[in-house]
């Protein structure tokens, strides 16, 4: 027998849409009846739920993590850091220190604000970056996740405007259309975002008398794209967001993931008014959900009063691990076994696509980070190749997740952290069948004339 759950989205718009579900996903409450060898179930509590949770988008790698956890499936998807490379047993002795010396702290209550402590730890991570800040400069966040919920939660009011990089993260986008704003994303080019481009928005956005709340980017290797903002256009962006008094947020978690070429100057460096944000995610463990928030004292007071109604405070817990491991282990020679490891994998996936993908597709080349970007003409659709894709035990992200406005359809997010460079190899290989298959149907509807005929995307990321 057949179950399956629908949901009914019809006491807003008037529509009546049906949602097939999971049976797992069956919520309680739902009304549901027989109907021959099916069941069907109805939300009764439709109608109860805020508007926000109906705009709120899904995220396309918690969507997967059931198919790449198949033992067939290579996964280009989800950014993992490779951790293997941690000393497990200098950690262990940092954990049970935790317990045997600071246990009553650690595993109490704690300030809203983070230990004073870790914040002192986390000020000798940011001044290895070029960064200076106090203690009192900061937050600590559940995760760089909260810290971008929160931006949401002090900054947007629903049908606000706020200003992206496109491609730009698909957590922040996702976490940002909880609060649900308009979301402008300014194309990039090798160098970040398009200074230019962003300018006629903001002029374009002040003849309809509306101004962006904040300008959100990623300068260092951006997910998706894996570009690094060059350091002239940093200095561009922010003359201009100065210029009209916007603020800028920096998202850096991948800023210490660099393996080729030299580090660039940081925007808070830069430019103190900047919300800089960061995380122990990259460069010690993502479980820890351990991040920061480094901003004006102003702002810092209307995030710690969130941070009171959102959870009280970080876990103190992963706070004394944190002082433990960064202050007692070379936590950088570790981090410089991952970045080997990042930039074998990289170039192993750089040599695949040189090697598998057609002439007309092309692909970022990042100098860090976890992540390249591949572009296909303009008529190539990723999201109708990810069934196929994921029948030959591959996933990825198609570009459309990476926009909020259904641009980067013929674009794809792969991610090389996590798989071995054999793996990667092979995954480029069964993905880039799945690419000529596809490409082959294309061409055919293009010689029928079905399709008209374009440009080749070929430019200088190939080379």
């Amino acid at each position: 027998m057949c179950v399956l759950f629908f949901r009914e989205r019809a006491s807003r718009s008037g529509e009546k849409t049906f949602v097939k579900m999971q049976e797992k996903h069956r919520p309680v409450g739902w009304g549901e009846f027989w109907m021959s060898d099916s069941k069907i179930s109805f939300d009764e509590w439709d109608g109860l739920y805020a508007d926000r949770i109906m705009q709120m988008r899904r995220s396309a790698v918690r969507d997967l993590f059931a198919a790449i956890s198949r033992p067939d499936v290579i996964g280009l998807s989800g950014g993992m850091p490779d951790i293997s490379s941690l000393p497990l047993d200098e950690v262990a002795e940092c954990a049970k220190r935790c317990v045997t010396v600071e246990g009553l702290k650690a595993l109490q209550y704690g300030s809203s604000d983070g230990r004073i402590e870790c914040r002192r730890t986390v000020c000798k991570i940011l001044a290895v970056q070029g960064i200076e800040a106090k203690p009192e400069d900061m937050i600590l966040t559940s995760g760089s996740q909260q810290a971008l919920d929160f931006l949401g939660r002090v900054f947007i009011n629903a049908g606000d405007d706020i200003i992206c990089e496109g491609p730009s993260y698909l957590g922040a986008l996702q976490a940002f259309s909880a609060y649900q704003p308009r979301v402008h994303c300014i194309e990039m080019d090798e160098d970040g975002i398009r200074v230019d481009l962003l300018e006629q928005k903001l002029q374009e956005l002040k003849s309809a008398g509306r101004r962006p709340k904040f300008i959100y980017v990623i300068p260092n290797f951006n997910n998706p794209s894996g570009i690094t903002m060059s350091l002239e256009r940093r200095h561009l962006l922010l003359e201009l967001a100065h210029r009209w008094n916007i603020p800028v947020v920096e998202d850096d978690p991948y800023g210490l993931i660099r393996y080729e070429g030299q580090d660039l100057t940081r925007l808070k460096t830069l430019d103190d008014q900047v919300i800089y944000l960061g995380t122990t995610s990259k460069i010690f463990a993502p479980g820890l959900r351990l991040a920061w928030i480094v901003a004006p004292h102003h702002f810092l007071e209307r995030i710690n009063l969130s941070k009171q109604g959102a959870d009280l405070c970080t876990s103190p817990f992963n706070m004394v691990l944190a002082e433990h491991y960064f202050n007692e282990v070379n936590w950088q020679a570790a981090l410089e076994v991952s970045k080997t490891r990042y930039r074998e994998r990289k170039n192993a996936m750089l040599a695949a696509l040189e090697e598998f993908f057609p002439e007309d597709v092309s692909w970022t080349h990042p100098e860090g980070g976890l992540f390249l970007w591949v572009s296909f003409p303009p008529y190539f659709d990723t999201n109708q190749l990810l069934p196929a894709a994921l029948e030959k035990g591959v996933a990825y992200v198609p570009g459309t997740n990476c926009y909020p406005d259904g641009r980067g359809t013929s674009s794809m997010r792969l991610c090389y952290s996590f798989e071995t460079p054999e793996h990667i190899h092979e995954a480029i290989s069964r993905l880039a069948s799945c690419v000529q298959d596809r490409m082959a149907l294309y061409r055919a509807f293009r010689e029928a004339g079905a399709l008209p005929e374009t440009a080749s995307t070929k430019h200088s990321y190939r080379q």
